[in-house]
């Protein structure tokens, strides 16, 4: 089973690399559109974070050769599955408006389709799901936790904040 792990690991890295083509694909739209960029002070933190959360998945499960416990590592691995089709959702839902920075162009109206009808950052929903699952898939149960915490001061303290101020001053322009 941890050769199947790593591959599951592997495959969100590889993803990973997909949005960053998207998100630069989408960065240079927005800017071409007057796109105004916010929160750029703890956007480095995010991404050493996620970088880390990779990293630690492996590490945890080899060094303290945590086992896989098929009653908790298939139904981890179908919300991993599930928080990626979740995240690609918001990313198609919002087309070249979506970006892992903070980017908006003013006067465009808020998007309220798709898993935008019924939350207000859906992506962060699978984000928080994708942080404790990944991890659990193989029990490595510190990296969830460390994850989770360190995620929510992320979120909560710093990037939600920035893209609700961000959102507010592109809407005062519509």
């Amino acid at each position: 089973m941890l050769a199947l792990y790593l591959a599951v690991v592997a495959a969100t890295a590889v993803e990973r690399l997909a949005e960053l083509v998207v998100s630069a694909r989408n960065a240079r739209w927005s800017f071409a559109r007057g796109g105004i960029e916010s929160g750029r002070g703890h956007f480095p933190a995010m991404v050493a974070l996620h970088t880390a959360l990779l990293a630690a998945c492996v590490a945890e499960v080899v060094l303290a050769d945590r086992p896989f416990l098929p009653w908790l590592g298939w139904p981890m691995l179908a919300l991993v599955v599930a928080s990626q089709g979740l995240r690609w959702w918001c990313i198609t839902t919002l087309g070249p408006r979506w970006n892992t920075r903070v980017i908006v162009v003013p006067g465009l109206p808020l998007v309220d389709r798709g898993p935008y009808r019924w939350f207000r950052h859906p992506n962060y929903v699978a984000v928080v799901m994708e942080g404790i699952a990944l991890p659990l898939v193989h029990t490595a149960w510190v990296t969830a936790l460390a994850f989770t915490v360190l995620n929510a001061v992320l979120l909560w303290r710093f990037r939600i904040p920035a893209e609700e101020r961000a959102l507010r001053r592109a809407l005062a322009t519509v």
